[in-house]
């Protein structure tokens, strides 16, 4: 059935010459912009008051069909500049039938999210076709986002044929620096399912607090976590997991190890090194820090009950959260934490290496984790930091799949050329808490005379990362085309030194739209040339729309402009 829906696009493509109209054409457009959008003749049609959408039975789909169901019916979206649209005198639209072609096709990396939508003009009902539930899920999105005005109505006479360029479409949320109550998570996936994202990457632990209640160590996040209100237990997790199911998004976990450990100091301290030091002695360089930031703490890897506790919380870790990818961190170890422990100071002086000690922890771990079937991510640190790193024969790319955050294209291009898949999160275009200055007191560089350089205002990976330069960046750059397939996707990243809960929505959204469209139709045109322009006026009333729909992103323009078309545009539109 696969081949024949394949087949059916290749032909109305050759029926039809597909304009690619500039999406600000259109009167109503889609976020993201679809990868087919056919609409001849702009035109729209009533909804029927009695709309029903036609699905077949599912786990997960059915939810999502009441829940699209009834936006559709009640979301009366008006549109910042009113569509100028001739409304049809066919009877309303009174139906959407949703065909799927594999029912069983559970939610994993690589399944098909492809669709096709028909809605016409002579009323009866529209057609929504879909290899899976998780296609049908986005072809939903799609439908709901033409529908507007109250009464409703629709836009009509249109075919779109959908399908994603990057199959992980990610945002990661640290949740142990600050605490994210599970309603806020709950929010952000929604967020996510709406801009057609397809992962939450959770980093829930560091070395600042262990949220995560892990029933074979509960003593972990009883020291570990901030209080008795700041903490998952594994009912929170099956909740997140399960509303992730219903909203087409993977929940995919993270306990950074072994470097960002010293919350796990509060229960086991004859395991973590340097935990609840002073992170960056008075007077020291800072290649003599004891971390990154403020919290220490580093696991030992030469004390075999580290790894009694490590593949305690592994076990149940992989036991809460089904997915197929397992993230183990593995970032940022920096050696002074490990030289200040005697036991790595003997091992050390007989002739032993921090990358040996390294080395250790991840052949002792890699298989743990491995032989519970699960695909392991890693920090691109593991393989590539210039201090403490593994022999790539450790890591085999089969297994384990590395996240770039470095050095922008240059660190994906060393990962994808050494054989690995990579997931892009640099973090000169991708980290959305960069650009607000540092969160330590007492810093010098804040005391400065008028007149001094700011340069990125304290902000180590300053400045700010705009939606247009998050929208620009093409994540396989300077990558050979066989390179480029080992790129998975990307993900934006939200650490929460300096945001919580008050500030998710907007620290987010729409910069996390903005990577939404460039990984699922791409940020150019079909004469290869950047789109932004054009996506700017799209972006404006998507966000807009994402605040009616409870999501507090930020502005992006003054309401003038999106009143004035072209009017707060640099350079004439080409």
């Amino acid at each position: 059935m696969g081949c024949l829906f394949i087949s059916t696009f290749i032909i109305l493509s050759t029926l039809y010459t597909i304009p690619q109209i500039s999406a600000v054409g259109y009167p109503i457009n889609v976020w993201p912009k679809p990868t087919t959008f056919h609409w001849p003749h702009p035109q729209a049609i009533a909804l029927s008051p009695n709309f029903i959408i036609s699905a077949p039975g599912h786990r997960y789909l059915t939810p999502a069909v009441h829940r699209y169901l009834r936006q559709i019916l009640t979301e009366h979206h008006r549109p910042l500049v009113t569509p100028i649209l001739n409304l049809t005198s066919a009877q309303p639209l009174a139906a959407l039938t949703v065909t799927i072609f594999d029912a069983a096709a559970p939610l994993t990396h690589g399944v098909n999210e492809s669709y096709s939508l028909t809605i016409p003009c002579g009323g009866g009902a529209a057609v929504l076709k879909s290899e899976t539930p998780w296609g049908a899920m986005r072809g939903l999105e799609t439908f709901s986002q033409l529908v507007y005005s109250k009464p409703s109505r629709v836009a009509c006479g249109l075919y779109i044929f959908d399908v994603p360029l990057f199959m992980h479409r990610g945002i990661m949320l640290d949740t142990s620096r600050n605490y994210y109550g599970v309603g806020d998570l709950m929010r952000l996936i929604r967020a996510i399912s709406m801009n057609k994202l397809n992962v939450f990457h959770w980093h829930i632990t560091d070395s600042h607090s262990f949220p995560l209640v892990v029933p074979s160590e509960p003593e972990m996040a009883a020291k570990g976590a901030y209080g008795e209100d700041m903490k998952y237990t594994a009912a929170d997790v099956k909740r997140v997991v399960e509303y992730g199911l219903e909203h087409g998004v993977r929940v995919v976990p993270e306990i950074d190890m072994p470097a960002h450990t010293g919350s796990w100091a509060e229960a086991y301290p004859e395991i973590i090194t340097c935990a609840n030091k002073f992170w960056w002695p008075a007077e020291a360089e800072w290649p003599d820090r004891l971390a990154a930031e403020p919290g220490t703490g580093q696991l030992n890897p030469l004390k075999p009950k580290t790894y009694e506790v490590v593949k305690n919380i592994i076990h149940d870790v992989v036991s809460m959260f089904p997915d197929q990818f397992y993230h183990a961190g593995a970032d940022e170890v920096v050696p002074n934490c490990w030289k200040m422990d005697p036991s790595i100071q003997t091992f050390l002086s007989n002739n032993g290496t921090l990358s040996q000690i390294l080395e250790t922890f991840i052949n002792s771990t890699l298989p743990y984790i491995l032989s519970l079937n699960r695909t392991v991510v890693y920090w691109e640190d593991v393989l590539l930091d210039g201090d403490i790193n593994v022999t790539a024969s450790l890591l085999p790319p089969k297994n384990v799949i590395l996240q770039s955050w470095n050095d922008g294209p240059n660190n994906t291009k060393r990962i994808v050329s050494a054989g690995y898949r990579a997931i892009v999160s640099s973090s000169d275009f991708y980290y959305l808490d960069c650009g607000h200055g540092d969160f330590t007191g007492n810093n010098s560089r804040y005391n400065q005379p008028p007149g001094t350089d700011q340069e990125k205002g304290g902000s180590w990976c300053g400045p700010f990362k705009t939606w247009q330069l998050i929208y620009n960046y093409d994540i396989t750059y300077g990558l050979t085309e066989e390179e480029s397939k080992l790129v998975l996707g990307g993900e934006v990243a939200l650490w929460s030194e300096q945001a919580d809960s008050t500030v998710m929505d907007s620290r987010i959204w729409p910069r996390a739209s903005a990577m939404g469209e460039a990984l699922w139709s791409g940020n150019r045109d079909e004469r290869g040339k950047k789109r932004f322009a054009e996506a700017t006026d799209r972006l404006n009333e998507w966000r807009y729309r994402m605040v009616t729909r409870g999501i507090g992103a930020e502005p992006i323009q003054p309401l003038w402009c999106i009143k004035n078309p072209g009017m707060c545009y640099t350079v004439h539109m080409i």
